[in-house]
């Protein structure tokens, strides 16, 4: 489980379910566990207004050096 944060206010945003090696380019709807963010309609933003990414079918396109992530990543 990674926590992902604002790259701006260092607030947070999502509890999320990483699985995998390689870079967070878009976060699955189904593995979020804790949501903290604010929809805008299709955009996903902080407390603080800072848009980090956009809703698309099953997932989030998330906008690269918006946010920030640290925790365990689970392995295949």
């Amino acid at each position: 489980m990674i926590t992902i944060r604002c790259a701006k206010c260092h607030k947070k945003v999502f509890k999320y379910n990483k699985i995998g090696k390689g870079k967070l380019l878009h976060c699955w709807e189904n593995r979020i566990i804790e949501d903290y963010s604010i929809r805008d309609g299709n955009n996903v933003k902080c407390q603080c207004g800072n848009v980090l990414g956009i809703v698309q079918n099953k997932w989030i396109k998330m906008k690269q050096n918006s946010f920030i992530y640290s925790g365990k990543i689970t392995r295949k």
